[in-house]
């Protein structure tokens, strides 16, 4: 859970999230938002960044552990289905690439252990259900904590939002954008 508020729907306590909105307000500079949130947020505060706005969440992650050192509790990898992670691109071929999956998982673990974060936990979320949670567990993915958030409500409630302009410039995560709509309206 994010907050507090929300996590004491479950009866445990927040963890800090860095969210993609917060990133794109920092022009996608996931390293600015990360900082900026972590001076905000209170010292014991569990801070778990999410590293996939530009789509390389190896390299991000490290940059984010560089960054905040051990103020960084966890990274947070949240590819979406319709992409391949750029750290995958060279390693295509007999697994499904696509969205948050085994081989990113430990790419990401790999890559933060061999520069010394061996600390800093793995996060998943996106499309994670009780099965795929059970295909990770038994093939004993490096996983610390599971984000289930669409897996648990279904129905007319279950989208989400992106932010995809600030002050009228792009900054979406990677593979979203602007996409108009006549239905909606501007709200000032």
């Amino acid at each position: 859970m994010t907050t507090d508020e929300q996590a004491s729907w479950w009866g445990g306590t927040g963890l800090g999230t860095v969210p993609h909105a917060l990133i794109a307000s920092y022009g996608g500079d996931t390293v600015a938002a990360a900082k900026h949130f972590a001076d905000w947020a209170p010292a014991d505060m569990n801070l778990t960044v999410i590293v996939d706005f530009e789509n390389d969440s190896a390299r991000t992650a490290l940059d984010v552990a560089h960054a905040l050192g051990p103020r960084l509790w966890g990274v947070r990898l949240d590819t979406s289905e319709s992409l391949v992670d750029r750290s995958l691109w060279d390693e295509q071929g007999d697994f499904k690439p696509t969205g948050v999956n085994p081989q990113l998982v430990w790419k990401v673990r790999e890559a933060l252990d061999g520069a010394g974060f061996g600390a800093v936990r793995i996060v998943v979320s996106g499309g994670f259900t009780v099965d795929k949670i059970r295909e990770f567990e038994e093939s004993g993915v490096p996983v610390d904590a599971y984000g289930v958030g669409s897996s648990l409500i279904r129905g007319s409630n279950d989208f989400t939002g992106d932010i995809v302009l600030t002050d009228g410039r792009p900054s979406a995560k990677f593979g979203r954008g602007l996409r108009p709509n006549p239905r909606l309206e501007l709200v000032t």
